[in-house]
């Protein structure tokens, strides 16, 4: 019988990936694993979002971080959710929120009321049945409990190199130990294929049971030392280069993202205590980098502080996330577009995952290593898809970059979620995947994907009643969002005083 004790972990790279690896690693294995972190303050690391879903909190929570104390360290805000500009059509919006919109019926869906009312005639647009929607709307926030509905849903807005700060500092105080210097090569096992050794190219030599891949696009262990392939999904997201720019931060305080879309892509606008993360996802096929560029500096709402820089991705993921003695994660793993937030969130599940199927004897693992590879590609191909989602379901006619997305043949799990939902407003959800019935409902009907009926158990309700019932929980939306404090006012009480703006 044997056990993980002294088992040997050495992450390869820091930056968000690395450092939230260690420090969940410090957290949850303790004294039966010696941490090692390398990494080069001479490489950069890659920061294309800063915005995050609900799940963060099991981050904070897991580690034990104070939430004041987490937001003060990360000039942190908070989020509702993300609203989407012009993705339908220009001049349409609507908000992908956090919280549940409405309330249910005994068994019946609030979303399949709402279809009944809408036949009726009596239904107004969907968000204004969301008190997370009205709160966004109206920038209001609080962590108050509310009398009568459920709490606001929230995540964040963060400073992404503050974050790892932070991480780096929790880790080291427990135990992990940082190794300055740049990666050189990896050495391979004869007879296994397992890494055995991380040369550095000071000579530095480390060797470990266990390596974590966080090199970035690189992906050096995973990818080019143990030749693991790429799956590409650009068939289904073409956008391929992203710009980041920070600008000063603005009057408004919004607690949600913005995702605007553009003639080949989206812009994104991330609202942070101190400054605002803005870029442009597009498709280098429909538009130059120089183009693009123009569009994104044309579009700020403040001073930049920086220049745009290119970044070049493709989407996609390593057939494997776990090969040997390796773990990849963050790009190292593959990359999804920001465009729903998940970034930092497959970094977060894949340590967890790790760390629940981390077998006693790794030699043994690989039923482990099977599972841990099955469920993560279902994780990122039901990503996958509520991001295919936002781009195919579209009415902007007549642009080349938004006609081809119309055009795109949807994964088949994608397909089927639209045809249950064309028919009734029914979505399917399989595998334990990220995201819920409310979220899937919200963006289908969002991007203009019409149900042709309802459940018949919404005719259960005398139609009389329908318009009463929607009228009520508006104007309950409508009346506790306006009793709210303004998200500025809220965050700078909550963490004590906002950071300067820069």
């Amino acid at each position: 019988m044997s056990n993980t004790g002294n088992l040997k972990i050495v992450i390869a790279g820091g930056g968000t990936a690395g450092w939230m690896a260690a420090a969940l690693f410090a957290r949850f294995l303790g004294d039966t694993a010696e941490i090692t972190l390398v990494e080069s303050d001479a490489i950069g690391t890659v920061g294309v979002g800063e915005a995050t879903i609900p799940q963060i909190h099991n981050l904070i929570q897991g580690l034990g971080l104070d939430q004041a104390e987490f937001m003060r360290a990360t000039n942190a805000s908070f989020k509702l959710g993300i609203e989407f500009v012009d993705w339908l059509r220009v001049g349409h919006s609507y908000i992908h929120s956090f919280g549940a919109t409405g309330r249910t019926v005994g068994l019946i869906p609030f979303r399949q009321l709402w279809l009944r009312g809408r036949g009726l005639g009596v239904a107004k647009d969907f968000g204004s049945y969301g008190l997370n929607v009205v709160a966004a709307r109206e920038q209001r926030f609080t962590l108050a409990p509310l009398k009568n509905v459920a709490d606001l849903g929230y995540a964040y807005h963060f400073d992404a190199s503050l974050l790892a700060k932070l991480l780096r500092s929790y880790s080291e105080k427990r135990g992990v130990k940082r190794v300055e210097g740049k990666i050189a090569a990896f050495e391979r096992d004869g007879e296994t294929g397992d890494i055995t050794l991380m040369t550095l190219e000071n000579g530095t030599a480390l060797a470990a049971d266990l390596f974590i891949d966080c090199t970035g696009f690189a992906s050096l262990a995973l990818g080019k030392t143990l030749g693991v392939s790429f799956v590409d999904w650009s068939e289904y997201l073409p956008c391929d280069t992203a710009l980041a720019v920070p600008t000063e931060a603005g009057d408004h305080l919004r607690p949600y993202t913005q995702s605007l879309a553009r003639p080949a892509g989206w812009q994104w606008r991330i609202p942070l205590q101190h400054r605002t993360g803005n870029g442009h996802v597009f498709c280098s096929s429909f538009m130059d980098v120089g183009e693009a560029t123009d569009l994104l500096l044309a579009s700020l709402e403040t001073k930049p502080l920086g220049d745009p820089r290119p970044i070049r991705f493709r989407t996609g993921h390593r057939k494997e996330f776990w090969s040997h003695n390796c773990v990849a994660l963050g790009l190292a793993a593959g990359f999804m577009e920001p465009l729903e937030s998940t970034s930092i969130h497959l970094v977060q599940s894949g340590v967890a995952r790790l760390l629940t199927l981390l077998p006693g004897d790794l030699k043994g693992g690989a039923k482990a290593r099977e599972v841990f590879n099955r469920q993560s590609q279902i994780e990122w191909e039901r990503i996958r898809d509520f991001l295919v989602l936002h781009y195919i379901a579209n009415e902007r006619e007549g642009d080349p970059f938004w006609d081809h997305c119309r055009a795109i043949t949807p994964p088949d799990t994608l397909a089927e979620k639209i045809e249950m939902f064309e028919n009734s407003g029914q979505i399917v959800r399989e595998d334990e995947e990220l995201f819920l019935d409310e979220s899937w409902g919200q963006v289908m009907l969002g991007q203009g994907i019409e149900p042709r009926s309802w459940s018949p158990l919404a005719d259960n309700v005398p139609a009389k009643d329908i318009g009463p019932f929607l009228g009520a929980i508006e104007k309950q939306a409508s009346m506790i969002a306006g009793s709210l404090p303004t998200h500025r006012q809220f965050l700078t009480g909550f963490v004590g005083r906002v950071a300067e703006r820069t």
